[in-house]
């Protein structure tokens, strides 16, 4: 990880308050305006762009309190944009494609988590090489918005709601959050390996120090593996 526990940037911070307060606003305008559903809304928007406060709260020592704040920062604009904007949409216009947009970024920020998520559990075994991280959190962004489509034929089927359209409807779902999930998959793959961002050449020689040490730890176990067989002879 690039960030250590605990460290939290002034910009970031102030960031995820200015759009607390926007999505509450937005909620206390809906309310006036005769839509409970928006204040809940908002309620409930809130309370998920605390999810990094309570990992590090509740975290204590699992490996949840390794998850990086800048995945918490892309998933309050994406609540801020999903609730804010998506929902305005919704429910006081025609517009009908913003979905698209959310199944996107909903496979963006799932990716870019699963790529660490998969990381940091697998980090007392070793390291696990960026091409089964990549792997993973494609494997993970996807299973998600598998788990997503599940939710809404479940609601449509049991409470006769519609938030599937037919087959198109769920398929384009699919492909936009595929579309995001490699993206986020290549972008996160990049910048934790040293190929982009501005510590790329510190992730480099990181990297490097690190693969020299594997290399000398398996020499000298190959050398000790020899001289215990000549010993044995």
């Amino acid at each position: 990880m690039t960030h250590s526990f605990g460290y939290l940037p002034k910009s970031h911070k102030a960031l995820w308050i200015m759009l607390r307060i926007v999505i509450l606003a937005w909620g206390v305008f809906g309310l006036f305006h005769g839509s409970v559903v928006e204040f809940l809304e908002a309620i409930f928007a809130i309370i998920f762009t605390h999810l990094w406060d309570f990992f590090q709260i509740f975290g204590k020592k699992s490996f949840i309190i390794e998850v990086d704040y800048l995945a918490q920062t892309m998933l309050n604009i994406f609540i801020f944009v999903a609730v804010c904007i998506g929902s305005t949409l919704n429910n006081r216009t025609t517009f009908e494609h913003f979905d698209l947009v959310t199944h996107f970024g909903a496979g963006f920020l799932s990716a870019w988590f699963g790529y660490d998520f998969a990381n940091i559990v697998y980090r007392k075994r070793g390291d696990l090489g960026p091409a089964m991280s990549s792997l993973f959190s494609l494997t993970f962004a996807l299973g998600i918005a598998v788990g997503w489509e599940i939710y809404e034929f479940s609601m449509d089927g049991i409470y006769g709601m519609k938030l599937q359209k037919g087959n198109t409807d769920t398929m384009v779902d699919f492909i936009c959050c595929a579309i995001g999930a490699v993206l986020a998959m290549l972008l996160v793959a990049f910048l934790r390996n040293g190929i982009i961002g501005k510590n790329k050449e510190a992730i480099k020689k990181l990297r490097q120090t690190e693969n020299e040490k594997r290399l000398l730890k398996d020499r000298l176990y190959n050398e000790y593996i020899e001289n215990q067989k000549g010993e044995n002879k």
